[in-house]
């Protein structure tokens, strides 16, 4: 796989995102559903707790992600769904740092919503990945 990172503007790789990524010579897409602070049983974790609910939302796509035989470094694609886009972005650095580690900068959206499907929940992450 070949991933050539599309910035007519640069601003945005400081923010840890590309404008734009071409793929090819990839085989397989591995479309993510969105992953919030949800435990093993189906429980929501963190609550109250942003950078908690991140951590643990990233930590769940990383599972699909490696069910699939992929990491976060497959990852080409990132929709950010938040009730509070304020207080998640003070806590970004806790999904930027797990990109930048992976050594990825995924096209990103950021969205704020009123509420997510399960009531507490501040944060979701979906995503598209490609091996």
């Amino acid at each position: 796989m070949q991933r050539t990172a599309i910035n007519p503007v640069t601003w945005s790789v400081d923010l840890g995102f590309n404008q734009g990524e071409v793929v090819s010579g990839h085989a397989r897409t591995l479309y993510v559903s969105g992953q919030t602070a949800m435990n093993s049983e189906g429980r929501p974790e963190h609550e109250g707790d942003m950078a908690g609910q991140l951590a643990l939302s990233v930590d769940n796509v990383e599972a699909v992600l490696a069910e699939a035989g992929m990491s976060l470094a497959n990852l080409v694609r990132l929709g950010v769904y938040t009730t509070d886009v304020d207080l998640l972005l003070r806590h970004y650095g806790v999904l930027a740092g797990r990109l930048g580690a992976a050594g990825v900068a995924p096209a990103t959206t950021m969205v704020e919503v009123t509420r997510l499907a399960v009531p507490g929940q501040m944060v979701e992450l979906e995503g598209t990945a490609v091996a």
